[in-house]
This record gives C-alpha cells, structure tokens and sequence, in this order.
C-alpha cells in the first residue's frame, strides 16, 4: 500500500451502491477522487476510473493516514448500513483535521450522533424517496432542493398556461408565492429574469418557495 504524497480533492470511504456511484461520478466529471473499500473486487471494478484506490481490511485511524486519505479536501464516508463502523470510521476522519467531512446515515438518531462529533449529514435514500415524492405529486417540478423544512427550490416545466405570458403577467409571485431566480431554454440559462419576458414553449424555470406552492404552476 503506498502513500499519496500531494493532495486531493475527494476521499470516498465504502464502496456500496452510493458509495461506487458517487465515486463514479466524481471521476466522470474530472475530478480527484481516492476510494477506501474492504473488498478487492470493487476496489479493481473502479480502480481505472479514480487517482487513487485501496483496500484496507480495517478503518482504523492508522490504516487510514497509510493510505494518505489525510491529505483529501473532502472526505466522504459511505458505510451507513454498520452504524458503529459509520460512526467510528468518521470520528477517526475527522480527528485527522479534514477540512470537510460528510457521512451517510440511514436513520435520524445515526445522523444525529454524526452531527455531534462534526460531521455534515446526508441521507441518500430518504432525500431520493422526497425527489420522487414531488415529482409524483407535481409532474411539472423535475427535481427540487429543500433548504429546510418550508423552502424549496424547485425546477418546474412550463406549462401551457404560462405560455405567450410575460413575467408580469403571470405574476407568480402574487398568484403563488413563488420568485424565480433562473430560466433555462435548451443550453441557455439566464440568471436575470426580466419582467418583459415572454415566456415560450420549452422553457423551465427555478423558483423558490415555500413547500408545496409551486405545485398549483
């Protein structure tokens, strides 16, 4: 096992679904990323697509810094099915003095445990099954991001209402508390909406607002 010496942007810890995915994606897009798994068939199934790949047969802090994953930027760690690995596994990250570490839970109270010690939280499936939850109840609404418990942003289809109307007449805002911040027409996004614009088919806009208003668009 040898050490990276320079530094990198992204350490992956665990090689499940997520984990393998995210790591995917992150190399697909160009970007630094080292893998930690304890299964060398996963660790050889990705190992062409990342900078760096291990299999370490434990996670202890010391088998950790032999493989360099101190030196990451960011440092994820995706094994939230063992709950005292996930737990463990990203105390020992975090006392390396990692600038961000952000863990996968499956549960609130393993999430809330992962906040106390410093970590940022993510909770894949619950977040997938609220994506799919909206688009279902909203066809037009693509995806959304939830900023807390009320805000949404949200990403929605035109719909043929809206069509030949200018900003200002269709008055979201009024009609259903909604600000649009970006529209988006094939490859073109534009981030200043005027009140002019006339809005044609095919066009998507992001919204922001409270949960649940955008569906009446």
């Amino acid at each position: 096992m040898s050490r990276k010496q320079g530094g990198i942007e992204f350490g992956i810890i665990g090689l499940g679904r997520f984990g393998y995915a995210l790591a995917a994606s992150l190399a697909e897009a160009g970007r630094e990323v080292m893998v930690i798994d304890n299964t060398e068939s996963k660790v050889k199934q990705i190992r062409n697509l990342v900078a760096e790949a291990f299999v370490v047969q434990d996670l202890e802090r010391e088998t950790l810094e032999s493989t360099g994953i101190q030196n990451c930027q960011t440092v994820i760690v995706c094994i939230g099915e063992q709950i005292d690995k996930s737990i463990l596994t990203t105390l020992n990250v975090i006392s390396m003095g990692i600038p961000r570490v952000i863990a996968k839970a499956t549960s609130r109270d393993q999430g809330c445990v992962l906040e106390k010690i410093g970590a940022e939280v993510v909770y894949p499936e619950r977040d997938l099954a609220q994506r799919l939850a909206m688009r279902l109840i909203s066809p037009h609404a693509l995806d959304f991001i939830r900023l807390n418990d009320d805000i949404t942003v949200s990403e929605i289809v035109l719909t043929p209402v809206l069509t030949g109307q200018t900003v200002q007449e269709a008055d979201l805002r009024r009609r259903f508390a909604l600000n649009i911040i970006a529209l988006e027409n094939g490859t073109t996004t534009e981030i200043e909406v005027r009140p002019d614009y006339r809005f044609v088919s095919g066009d998507i806009i992001v919204v922001i607002g409270k949960k649940g208003e955008y569906q009446a668009v």
